[in-house]
C-alpha cells in the first residue's frame, strides 16, 4: 500500500522528478505528443516507456516490472523498451495515479486501497476478512475476479494489467503485543488514504492517522504514531522495524496491488504490442508471486533475528469487530456478487 515513497527522497531525486514531470507535461501540451510513450529513435518505430514504483529496487513488483522490461525488449529486438524509477523519485501513488491517467507517465503499481472510490469494484480485495489465506487470494484471482476488476479501469482512461500479491496485513506497533481489538483502543495507526482502513481502524478501537509510507517512520520515531497496519515485506524494506517491535499476526486483509497503464500510451502501440505487452504482464503475476514468497520468508527471518516479538490473534473476535463494515459494502449488489465469487473459490 504505499501511498508514499518508502525512501526519503533527496534533492537529486526532487530535481529528477521535476524535471521529468516538466517534461512530461510540456509535451501532453502538444496534440502530436498526447500520452507518454516515447518514441525511441534508436530503433526504427521504437518505443520507451515509463514505470513507476515507490518501493525499492529488490521490492517484488518492481523486479516483476523490470521482468516485463526484459521480455518485451527481447521479443520486438529491442524496438519496445521500459524504463522504471522505483524508489518513489516520481512521487506518492496518488500522484502516479494522476499521471498515468493524463498520460505524463505510462505504467505505474498502486495498491488496490488507493483506488477504492474511482473504482469500487477494487474494494471486494480490500475488504477484511474476504480472503481466508493468500492460496484463497491467488486462486480467486486466477479464477476470474482479477480479470473483472481489471475492466473496470476501461471506464477512467486507464488500462488494467495485472494483480499483484501483498501479502497479509497485519499490526505492528511500539507499545504491546495485540491480541483483541480492544488493544488496540487509543493506538495512533497509521493507515492508508482509504476509507475502507479507516473505518475498519476504528472499528477496532484503534484513532486511524492517513499517511504516507515515506512518513510513518518519523512518525513512530517522533511518537506522532503509536504504529501502523501493513504486509511483512513492507515492514521490512521499509525499515519500520527498527521502530515499531511487536507485529501481531491479524491477517485483517489481503488487499493486492495493480498494475495500470496510462490508456492513451496504450492505444500509441501498435496492434501487436498491445497484445504483447497484455500477455507479458499477466505472466509477470507467476514471477512476481515467485519472488514475493522468497522475499517475505526473508524478510520475516530478518525481523525475527532483530528481535521482533510476534503473536497470533483473536481472530473470531476481529471478525466479529469487522463484520458491520462488511456488511454494509456488501449491500452493493455488484460487489455483492463479485465478494461471493470471492467466498466460494475459498
Amino acid at each position: 500500500d504505499r501511498s508514499g515513497p518508502v525512501n526519503t527522497r533527496g534533492r537529486a531525486q526532487m530535481i529528477t522528478r521535476r524535471n521529468f514531470l516538466a517534461t512530461s507535461l510540456g509535451a501532453l501540451a502538444a496534440p502530436v505528443l498526447a500520452g507518454c510513450s516515447k518514441a525511441d529513435d534508436s530503433v526504427a518505430g521504437g518505443h520507451l516507456l515509463t514505470a513507476t514504483d515507490v518501493h525499492v529496487a529488490d521490492y517484488p513488483t518492481v523486479t516483476a516490472v523490470k521482468w516485463i522490461g526484459d521480455t518485451l525488449a527481447r521479443e520486438t529486438g529491442g524496438r519496445l523498451r521500459l524504463r522504471q524509477y522505483h524508489s518513489g523519485q516520481l512521487g506518492r501513488e496518488s500522484e502516479a495515479i494522476d499521471m498515468a491517467r493524463f498520460g505524463a507517465i505510462d505504467i505505474t503499481r498502486v495498491y488496490s486501497g488507493a483506488l477504492n472510490n474511482a473504482f469500487p469494484l477494487t474494494q471486494a480485495l480490500c475488504l477484511p476478512y474476504v480472503f481466508n489465506s493468500v492460496a484463497h487470494m491467488r486462486a480467486a484471482l486466477d479464477g476470474g475476479v482479477a480479470d473483472a476488476v481489471l475492466r473496470g479501469f476501461e471506464s477512467r482512461d486507464l488500462v488494467g494489467l495485472a494483480i499483484y500479491d501483498s501479502g497479509a496485513r497485519c499490526f505492528y506497533n511500539t507499545k504491546h503485543p495485540i491480541v483483541e481489538p480492544q488493544d488496540l483502543q487509543g493506538l495512533k495507526l497509521r493507515v492508508a488514504s482509504s476509507d475502507i482502513f479507516i473505518r475498519l481502524m476504528r472499528l477496532f478501537g484503534a484513532n486511524p492517522t492517513p499517511m504516507s509510507l515515506g512518513d510513518t517512520f518519523s512518525g513512530m520515531e517522533t511518537h506522532m504514531i503509536d504504529g501502523a497496519e501493513n504486509n511483512m515485506r513492507s515492514f521490512h524494506s521499509s525499515r519500520h522495524f527498527e521502530a515499531a517491535h511487536y507485529w501481531s499476526q491479524s491477517d485483517h486483509s489481503y488487499a493486492p496491488d495493480v498494475l495500470l497503464m496510462s490508456r492513451a500510451s496504450f492505444e500509441q502501440l501498435r496492434p501487436g504490442d498491445r497484445q504483447l505487452l497484455l500477455d507479458t504482464a499477466r505472466a509477470s503475476v507467476a514471477v512476481m508471486r515467485q519472488q514475493w514468497d522468497a522475499s517475505e520468508d526473508a524478510a520475516r527471518k530478518a525481523v525475527a533475528d532483530f528481535g521482533i516479538k510476534t503473536n497470533d490473534v483473536d481472530m473470531a473476535a476481529f471478525r466479529n469487530a469487522a463484520a458491520p463494515l462488511l456488511q454494509d459494502y456488501l449491500k452493493q449488489p455488484d460487489l455483492a456478487a463479485l465478494v461471493a465469487r470471492i467466498r466460494d473459490l475459498a
